[in-house]
């Protein structure tokens, strides 16, 4: 249902006019100066709730709103006001919402403005990021989040740029470059603003050799006000400052041929009280540190929790959650800032639950670690020693002398981006848990004969096996904890690990969207009994936010599969063309339905002149691997953010398949081109995912 007609679409605005003829820095909003006060305001963790301005609402990033007209006892009368339909492509993003405009990107960072109230689309600005991202839509499924400053919404994009638009308008103000033209660097997570200046990082390490690093522009011009390196570079280049000196003396072996990694895409806190951003950083390129550093050395600053002067970029403080990282446990899970009291002392903390399966909660006045302890299975350690603040890791846990290790959580982590949440009103943190693991082992690799797999796909340099008997294997809940005690308060069982990320509220109530099962949920803050649910019509991997439009509030949250959820197809779900993408927003009393969904059920395409070769199909599983299986599923069982590759009529002919993937015929729409495909390899692929089709027909 989408109400009013379309005022403005403006499409690419890569140089430096927009298509209005407005010079690049020329835009919206109030002074800069008479700005900040008021947008400090909205963004403070104390402010009213009204607008949700930012990924996670407020600089602490607690994904908590003290809104209460919807609450604990009357939730179960909260209805849907209004829906819109997407197009294909991405729709995990966290919208924004500001003075009763709801802002959120789909597919590749196409952003739409939308009257929060009433559904009607006021404009939608094309980024053209499909088109111009060349090897790196290979890995980026697009946006995450966005941000909102003094009339601007700032957007990331698949080829690497930032770039403000006019929120009235949805005309371009200004657009940077923040990575190399031609290097493996991608954006997908939200920006962040604070003191007049956007942050924002970048993925890449898991596919290429980048050195990573996070920077500041200027909100109001993008002009670039400082970098901070996360890994250091090259010994013979010099460093650029003391503190990546210091870090080199953490690095062994030449691992400035591999880029080092470290790429901080997704966690931004801010404290504005002493002007200091804190920055979630990655996992190393490769990840397994016996390629990487000589097996030898902490690696900094990867896998940490980095605090900067906000100002300059001037290192201030580092916790390394995973010294020597070699598990892909990177820590750009959300961070929650907050005043706990713990021990009868009024603690300042800083809160994270990354990937490795501990919680920790650090004095962010410091980077002093106050406790670590798990909240999921975790096989890599024993526990954290409260004294170094180190890890414990199990003997074998590095899996040496080729010796496999079941490895809890998996490379996917005990928590994944999805946002977890912080109440200060009932004083939890919610956590959306996973429970996985994974055998994994280096037989095959050392650093003479490693040589990143080419073409910006997946590589870690170590092998991993699922098939673990285990009944926590694919277990996901809703966890509620005690961060000042470290206690689990309660906990909710949901069918599989892949589901949404969190929202609390001051109506004692925490949302949640369930992915297999396609429904958002509402949970009683403190007891986690469910009082409220509603069938999506699709999976649900996003977060809702809440705000008050028209003096009432409103739950908005988009639907539909996307990003990592192509890695892990749900019972069912595979089908990519029928599932709806949507935005649906709720309010008490609201009364819209949605239409009857298209059920279809999945058959494998109809191919009469295949036939098997099994040799040419086992070249094939390879190259699927590497380059298909983030987008289409492993073993072409698509989790539906790309079509199902089974159904699909594309490998039926050879001129259509070699047209789609070496032609890029259909980048545009997000599908990437593999130019580089020899004959040989475009035949054994085709082979493949024909031969998976033929598994399915047959009942295999």
């Amino acid at each position: 249902m989408i109400s009013g007609k379309i005022s403005c679409i403006w499409l690419l605005p890569l140089l430096v006019t927009s298509p209005c003829g407005r010079s690049v820095g020329e835009g919206a909003g109030a002074p800069p100066q008479a700005a900040l006060a008021v947008e400090t305001a909205r963004l403070r963790d104390d402010s009213n709730g009204n607008d949700w301005p930012g990924y996670g609402r407020t600089f602490g990033e607690q994904h908590f709103s003290p809104l209460n007209e919807i609450n604990a006892e009357n939730v179960s009368q909260l209805g849907l006001a209004w829906f819109m339909d997407l197009g294909g492509g991405n729709p995990v993003t966290v919208p924004v919402e500001v003075d009763g405009v709801l802002y959120f990107a789909s597919g590749h960072s196409i952003v739409h403005a939308v009257d929060a109230a009433t559904g009607k689309l006021l404009w939608i600005y094309d980024s053209k990021a499909a088109e111009l991202a060349g090897r790196r839509l290979r890995i980026s499924w697009g946006s995450r989040g966005i941000a909102y400053w003094n009339g601007k919404v700032y957007t990331g994009t698949t080829d690497g740029r930032l770039i403000a638009i006019d929120a009235q308008n949805g005309k371009p103000v200004w657009s940077t470059l923040t990575v190399d033209k031609d290097d493996g660097r991608y954006i997908t997570g939200a920006p962040r603003v604070f003191d007049g200046k956007v942050i924002i990082g970048h993925g890449g390490a898991d596919t290429t050799s980048t050195r990573d690093y996070v920077t500041t522009y200027d909100a109001e011009t993008g002009k670039q006000l400082w970098r901070f390196f996360i890994v250091p570079g090259n010994p013979a280049d010099g460093f650029e400052d003391e503190t990546q000196k210091m870090a080199a003396k953490t690095w062994n072996g030449p691992w400035w041929k591999y880029g080092g990694g470290g790429h901080a895409w997704n966690a931004f806190s801010y404290d504005p009280d002493t002007d200091t951003v804190f920055v979630g950083t990655g996992n190393g390129a490769p990840s397994n540190h016996r390629i990487r550093s000589a097996d030898n050395g902490d690696n900094l600053f990867l896998c940490s929790i980095v605090a900067l002067n906000a100002k300059t970029g001037a290192y201030k403080w580092h916790y390394q959650l995973n010294p020597g990282d070699t598990w892909d446990y990177d820590a750009v899970m959300d961070m929650q800032i907050a005043d706990l009291m713990i021990q009868g002392m009024r603690r300042k903390v800083i809160m994270e639950a990354p990937k490795n399966g501990f919680l920790y909660v650090i004095d962010r006045t410091n980077g002093k670690l106050i406790s670590a302890e798990k909240f999921a299975k975790v096989t890599w350690a024993t526990k954290i020693d409260l004294a170094s603040g180190r890890p414990v890791e199990t003997p074998g846990a590095r899996f040496p002398n080729g010796q496999a290790f079941e490895l809890w959580p998996s490379t996917s982590g005990a928590h994944s981006w999805t946002p977890s949440a912080y109440s200060p009103r009932s004083g939890l943190l919610y956590i959306p848990q996973m429970e996985s693991g994974v055998v994994i082992d280096d037989r095959k690799y050392s650093a003479a004969n490693w040589k990143r797999y080419p073409g910006n796909a997946f590589d870690e340099a170590f092998d991993m096996a699922g098939g673990i008997k285990d009944p926590l294997q694919d277990t996901g809940w809703l966890l509620a904890i005690d961060p000042a005690t470290q206690q689990v308060k309660w906990k909710f069982q949901h069918p599989t690990s892949r589901n949404g990320g969190l929202m609390a509220t001051g109506g004692d109530l925490v949302f949640q969207g369930v992915g297999s099962a396609e429904k958002l949920n509402a949970y009683a803050a403190q007891s986690g009994r469910q009082l409220w649910g509603f069938a999506t019509q699709a999976p649900v991997f996003s977060a809702p936010i809440t705000y008050v439009a028209q003096g009432k509030q409103y739950v908005s949250i988009l639907v539909g599969s996307g990003t990592v959820s192509g890695f892990f197809p749900l019972p069912g779900k595979n089908d990519a063309g029928s599932q709806r993408k949507r935005v649906l927003t709720f309010a008490l009393g609201g009364k819209a339905v949605l239409p009857p969904q298209n059920i279809v059920k999945f058959r494998a395409s109809n191919d009469p002149d295949y036939r098997p070769d099994a040799a040419l199909a086992q070249q094939g599983v390879g190259i699927y691997a590497h380059y298909c299986t983030p987008c289409h599923g492993g073993a072409v069982v698509s989790g539906g953010t790309a079509p199902d590759l089974r159904a699909s009529s594309v490998p039926l002919s050879e001129p259509a398949f070699d047209t789609v993937v070496r032609g890029g015929a259909l980048t545009a729409g997000g599908m990437p081109q593999f130019d580089e495909f020899s004959d040989t390899e475009i035949a054994a692929l085709r082979q493949y995912i024909r031969s998976r089709a033929d598994d399915e027909r047959n009942g295999h």
